[in-house]
């Protein structure tokens, strides 16, 4: 079961928007090193929607290749086509992957039905288990629980990454899809509360700033330490309000722009974090202990 700790990870990119495979190599060595226990690569924070098919492809096998057996890694590969998602799938499929991340399809807004067969296509056509992806605030879609419940029940469908921030569900998704089901929070915010109530884990955006805390939160929320987890989420509450002050990923980017461990690389639409945010996010990183020597690490150097 794919649970714990797993980050989003962003994909470094040069001045150019080309993705910068260094970068990612140094952000892979870390994460291993603090802990991180999966890397989601090509998700949303990823900047999938803006990969080509190649690109995307590649980013994936280059992916495997960095991790070399020692991290699991999760290939998000969803869209709003079915057929697109499913030809991505099964390409992915073909890598040394330990999942596939696969949102709901966006903009199109189809039924609760059309989730079901969405899901049911792809997870009869690959391999590797899948993980629901429902964030209704960037998808205008909500996989509602009954129909995760559905889906659930398919071999192949293991779980959800649930960033709706309803803690509601998660009682409700346990009982429904028995502990098999990985229930992981998608919203870093509320993932303390989530584990607590029984989650499995967290995708989180905090990671690639945090990672070893972010290790240590699922640890002592999963484990039931409540005062533990609530001390460490308390030093991370303002990473995980500011790293949406703007669109999710350009705040988190710019912090690890300042820590040295990537250059400025985004691309249009999404631009570079706007100066009055990047004292919000400054103060934030912090207070979370970031210290001023990593911040600013190689920066000058590059």
């Amino acid at each position: 079961m794919l649970t714990g700790s797993m980050v989003a990870l962003v994909t470094p990119m040069t001045a150019s928007g080309a993705v910068n495979y260094g970068e990612l190599r140094r952000l892979f060595d870390w994460h291993i090193a603090e802990g991180t226990e999966a890397l989601v690569i090509a998700g949303t924070t990823g900047e999938s929607a803006t990969l080509t098919r190649d690109e995307h492809l590649e980013l994936l096998e280059r992916s495997t290749e960095l991790a070399a057996g020692r991290i699991p890694i999760v290939a998000g590969t969803g869209s709003n086509s079915t057929r697109q998602t499913l030809e991505l799938s099964i390409e992915a499929s073909r890598l040394d992957i330990a999942g596939l991340l696969i949102v709901t399809p966006y903009y199109n807004k189809p039924t609760q039905e059309g989730l079901v067969r969405h899901y049911t296509v792809i997870a009869d056509a690959v391999d590797k288990p899948i993980l629901l992806y429902n964030v209704p605030g960037r998808t205008a879609v909500d996989l509602k629980p009954a129909t995760v419940i559905r889906l659930a029940k398919h071999a192949r469908i293991a779980g959800i990454k649930d960033a709706t921030a309803d803690l509601g569900r998660v009682s409700v998704l346990r009982q429904g899809c028995g502990d098999r089901f990985a229930l992981l929070s998608g919203d870093d915010a509320s993932s303390r509360e989530f584990m607590l109530a029984g989650g499995d884990g967290v995708i989180s955006v905090t990671g690639n700033v945090m990672p070893g805390a972010m290790r240590a939160l699922c640890d002592a929320a999963r484990a039931g330490r409540k005062a533990e987890a609530a001390a460490i989420d308390e030093s991370l509450a303002d990473l995980h309000r500011d790293l949406f002050i703007e669109s999710n990923p350009i705040p988190v980017k710019w912090a690890l722009k300042e820590m040295g461990l990537i250059g400025p690389g985004i691309r249009l639409p999404l631009t570079e974090l706007a100066e009055q945010y990047r004292p919000a996010v400054r103060a934030a990183m912090t207070r979370a202990g970031v210290g001023q020597e990593e911040i600013r690490g190689e920066a000058g150097g590059r």
